[in-house]
């Protein structure tokens, strides 16, 4: 039996680069609370060595996921980046564990930048998102800091995190915004005009905490019978779900272990018939309610 591979997701092209459309987020490469280095170091590491043979090529952290370890650890492992896009965010703060704190200054989302490149051991970021807009400090003040660092060449492609519609048209008076990443899974569907308004405009929409299926994953649901009667977890048959939601859908599911990024990357290859997707999204929607 072969390896699961990325490129059954089909694939996006993100700006001017083309992906596997299931990617890995790296928030989990961390010790509890996102803070500090990982219990298992050596798990972690080579569940980064293993995404490149699994197909995933897009590779998701942040400057906060640690702060800093999630992305030691990418350059440790994968460093020079073969065909590999990393994308980072700028824009929290960690004062501890599970704390989380925008700080959106310019001076300090430059100071974001400067040293996610030298972590990572690149001259360009190919993909990197606003993690959150400051509401202390002006909106636009932040997009123009954001622009003059990718006409400096320190950014390729621009992103932003947890927006609204109306948040990517400021941004796109100053940059274009390639992509936008947002909580949404089966059952949080808070962002679907978010995600309505990306699939027009050809961004890239990329779901974090995509596996989420709440009530759904319990023992004799219909996302619990449609997952054994294919022979998947629901875990997996969430993930489907996401992948066939939307051509622009970029989920990027996180583990630390090899086995589980296995079972996610199998889910790029569950082929859900469009009456088991409709049943699914009515479900959905009704549990989110």
């Amino acid at each position: 039996m072969s390896a699961p591979n990325a490129s059954a997701s089909d694939q996006f092209i993100l700006g001017d680069i083309t992906i596997n459309r299931l990617g890995f987020g790296a928030m989990r490469l961390t010790g509890k609370g996102v803070w500090g280095e990982p219990a298992d170091r050596a798990a972690c590491l080579a569940t980064l060595r293993r995404l490149p043979e699994l197909g995933v090529n897009f590779i998701d952290t942040a400057d906060s996921y640690g702060p800093a370890v999630s992305e030691n650890l990418i350059a440790e492992a994968l460093y020079p980046y073969d065909g590999l896009l990393i994308a980072t965010k700028g824009g929290l703060t960690r004062p501890g564990p599970d704390i989380w704190a925008p700080l959106g200054r310019p001076e300090y989302l430059r100071e974001c930048v400067t040293r996610s490149l030298r972590r990572l051991k690149i001259e360009r970021i190919d993909l990197w998102q606003l993690h959150r807009i400051d509401p202390k400090v002006p909106r636009d003040e932040q997009f123009a800091a954001i622009r003059d660092m990718q006409k400096e060449g320190l950014i390729r492609h621009v992103g932003l995190s947890e927006v609204s519609v109306e948040d990517i048209a400021a941004a796109q008076k100053f940059f274009h915004v390639a992509s936008v990443q947002n909580r949404y899974n089966l059952v949080d569907r808070a962002s679907e005009d978010v995600l309505e308004h990306c699939a027009k405009a050809g961004i890239g929409f990329i779901p974090w905490f995509p596996l989420a299926a709440g009530e759904l994953a319990k023992p004799g649901s219909i996302l619990d019978s449609i997952a054994k009667r294919k022979g998947a977890s629901p875990s997996q048959i969430a993930l489907a779900w996401v992948l066939k939601r939307s051509p622009v859908m970029l989920p990027i599911p996180g583990t630390s272990s090899v086995k589980h990024l296995e079972e996610n990357v199998a889910a790029a290859s569950i082929v859900l018939s469009d009456d088991e997707f409709r049943t699914l999204d009515e479900h959905g929607k009704a549990a989110a309610k």
